[in-house]
Order: C-alpha cells, then sequence, then structure tokens
C-alpha cells in the first residue's frame, strides 16, 4: 500500500485535487470528512465539544454549529489547541480503521489540512502540497463559501505558512491557476510518480537511477531532512542516528558534481535489528535490495580497521541497503551497525571531502572519469571508482587522526 499524504491551505484547492486524484483511482481519506462524522449528534466529540466551548456552539437540531466553534476556537492558540485535542485523537482513530480495511495493493491519499501543523507528514512515503497565493485563497473563501474577509484571512494566518509547507513537501503543485490546470497538473504527478511508486512498492522493486553526474542541487540538503524524518520516524527507537552521507551532502560549492542519488545512512546496533527494519521501510517506500548486504574493502584497505580494533574481520563491513521504489527521488539507504568500520568510515569520508577542496577535485575527477566508461550503468560507476576508494580509506583516516576527528 502507497499511503500520501495531501495536505494544502484552506482554500488552496484539495477538495479539488482530491477529486481528481480519486478518478485516477486513488482511495480518499478526507481529513475533514471524518472529522465531521466524529462530531456528529450523539458521538462523544461532540459531548467533549460543548464541554469546552458550551452549549451555544449547538443549532436547535442539536447539530454543531461550525462557524460558531470557529467563532471561539479560532481567537486564540489556546482556544485552537483544546479544539484541537479534541478533534484530532478521534479523527486518527478513525482514519485508521478505514485505512485497515483497504487492500494491500491500493494508493491511499489521506486529505489532511492541518498535516503540517500535527507533524504527521513523516509518516507518509509521500507528501503532496498544493499551493495558491493568499489573496487567491481569500477570494476563494469569500466568494465561494461566503466567508467574511477578516474570517478568511484569520484562518489562513492560524495555519502552517508556505515555508513551513515547502520543509515537508515532496511535492508542490500550484493551484493559482484554473481548476483545469490544476487537473492537468495532478494527473501528470499521478501518471508519471505515483502510479509507478505504488507498482514498484508492490512488486518490491526500487528505483536505480543511471550513472549520470549533475551539478549540485541546493535542494540536496532539504530533500535529505525530509527523508530522514521519514526515517526516523519509520525506524523508531531501533535507529541510532541516521546521516546524510555520501555525495549529495556536499553542498555549497557550485563546481561540485554528484549522481542526483540521496544517501541516507541509518545506524543499529546489529544487523538482526537491520533485519527487522525491512518490512517497515518497505512501508515507507523503500525496498530491501537483496543481492547488496556488505562494501567489504581489499586489503590496503583493511588495515584502517586497526585502529579501531576490529581486526581483519570481513564481517565487519557488512550492511544492509534499502532504496527508494518513488521514481521521482533516487534514494539509497545504507543500514550499518555501530562502531563497525563501514558505520565511521561513511561518515568520516563526507566530513573529509568537506574539509579538504583538493581530495574534493580529486574525486570529482575520478567521478568524471568512471561516468564516462560506464554507459549509465551503476554497477560499472561503481567498480571504476573502486580502486580510489579503497586508497582513499587510509588517507581519509589520516586526516582524521590529524585533526582530531571522530564519528
Amino acid at each position: 500500500m502507497l499511503r500520501i499524504g495531501l495536505t494544502g491551505g484552506i482554500g488552496a484547492g484539495k477538495s479539488a485535487l482530491s477529486a481528481t486524484f480519486a478518478e485516477c483511482g486513488a482511495v480518499i481519506v478526507d481529513g475533514d470528512v471524518i472529522a465531521r462524522e466524529v462530531v456528529e449528534p450523539g458521538t462523544e466529540g461532540l459531548a467533549a465539544l460543548v464541554d469546552a466551548f458550551g452549549a451555544d456552539i449547538l443549532l436547535p437540531d442539536g447539530a454543531l454549529d461550525r462557524p460558531g466553534l470557529a467563532a471561539k476556537a479560532f481567537r486564540d492558540d489556546d482556544a485552537r489547541k483544546t479544539l484541537n485535542g479534541i478533534v484530532h485523537p478521534r479523527v486518527g482513530k478513525r482514519r485508521s480503521e478505514i485505512i485497515a480495511a483497504v487492500p494491500d495493493d491500493a494508493v491511499v491519499v489521506e486529505d489532511i489540512p492541518l498535516l503540517v501543523e500535527s507533524g504527521l507528514a513523516p509518516l507518509f512515503a509521500l507528501v503532496v502540497v498544493v499551493h495558491a497565493d493568499v489573496e487567491v485563497r481569500v477570494r476563494r473563501l469569500v466568494e465561494q463559501r461566503g466567508m467574511a474577509e477578516g474570517d478568511a484571512r484569520a484562518r489562513i494566518a492560524a495555519q502552517a505558512d508556505d515555508e513551513q509547507r515547502r520543509a515537508v513537501a515532496d511535492v508542490w503543485l500550484d493551484n493559482s491557476g484554473s481548476p483545469a490546470e490544476l487537473e492537468r497538473r495532478a494527473r501528470d504527478v499521478w501518471n508519471d510518480r505515483i502510479l509507478p511508486f505504488a507498482h514498484n512498492l508492490t512488486a518490491r522493486r526500487a528505483v536505480r537511477a543511471p550513472a549520470r553526474l549533475v551539478p549540485a542541487d541546493p535542494t540536496w540538503p532539504e530533500q535529505a531532512r525530509r527523508i530522514r524524518a521519514r526515517l526516523q520516524t519509520t525506524c523508531g527507537h531501533k535507529a541510532l542516528r541516521v546521516d546524510h552521507v555520501g555525495s549529495t551532502a556536499v553542498s555549497g560549492y557550485p563546481a561540485w558534481y554528484a549522481r542526483d542519488v540521496i544517501d541516507m545512512q541509518i545506524t543499529v546496533e546489529s544487523l538482526a535489528v537491520a533485519d527487522e527494519l525491512a518490512e517497515p521501510l518497505l512501508s515507507a517506500g523503500y525496498p530491501r535490495l537483496e543481492d547488496i548486504t556488505a562494501d567489504v574493502p581489499g586489503a590496503e584497505a583493511r588495515s584502517t580497521v586497526q585502529r579501531f580494533d576490529h581486526g581483519d574481520d570481513p564481517t565487519l563491513w557488512q550492511k544492509r541497503i534499502h532504496a527508494s521504489a518513488d521514481p521521482g527521488r533516487p534514494t539509497n539507504v545504507h543500514i550499518r551497525v555501530d562502531g563497525w568500520p563501514g558505520q565511521q568510515f561513511a561518515l568520516l569520508f563526507t566530513d573529509w571531502l568537506v574539509a579538504d577542496p583538493g581530495v574534493r577535485e580529486e574525486y570529482l575527477g575520478v567521478k568524471r572519469a568512471a561516468e564516462s566508461g560506464a554507459h549509465g550503468d551503476p554497477a560499472r560507476y561503481a567498480d571504476a571508482k573502486r580502486p580510489w576508494l579503497l586508497d582513499a580509506y587510509p588517507r581519509a583516516w589520516d586526516w582524521a587522526d590529524g585533526c582530531g576527528w571522530r564519528p
């Protein structure tokens, strides 16, 4: 099952986007619909709202007077927190019940207005944000919903801002134009990203990006932060740390080039723990690559193990590796054991590249030569770099000893 979080500010167009995804075949779990359901007459939710805000939030027939509640609940932060504390847990419980009844191969789009505010973004394999400028949203709320302009602006101001939403958005869809434009963009995202993602997950198939170097993308660190939050949430206490490693972690250098693949390292206590994470990571969008379980260096490099008293045991270079099923964001997730040489070197190598311009330039030359001979094949690209990397192990540790670096 591919679970997608959909959000956006009030008036941005979540309902229109949900409708298009539903036409494409998604199962829509609408937070607004559930929020109404859990406070219908006779529910515990409605009784709790009356206790908190007074009986005058009820209509003569006993139903909730939503504008009346909004007038009280959005007057200050404390009142809004009280409202959220009553409604959100009940919405979450009902959402879980609905999802439990959905087929395993479904694409579930969860429309959650306050996804950002409630910190739920890392729970989803993909987060889609629909956006429209504030003035466009105010006009829609006034003209289409009959809302007073002051109330519309207050509701917008009470929600997350654009910067907060961008921080969690894997997909950003602008809806400042016509409904037809939004529908076209939505269908493109569905066909080009969501559907292939879902098919890959069902097949437990990862995306293997071609071995092509691209100029450094200034958004790589931001993308890695989103992935890190997702991995930390997925792994919980079993992840001792989660780090952005590899060439895309070397940011801020305009002359730097790398493959457009985010490399993340999850540090765990043992390979047994790494194996326990296989199914949770699959649910998060990261199938395991069964044929890659170790990165054992040659004898020249294993001398560096001695300085951490690991001996010459090649099993200490074992790891597990997962990769993203999302065609829109190729990602490798390396799971290594705390204190083992591969786990330490992944952290060291990134810091060494950042600190030493000469090494950075040297490694870029190696990568360019490897790219030229690989013809897009990632395995050939990795093999071509291996001799240089083997020599780099002791050099990097010499640098670490000289500056006092430690993992």
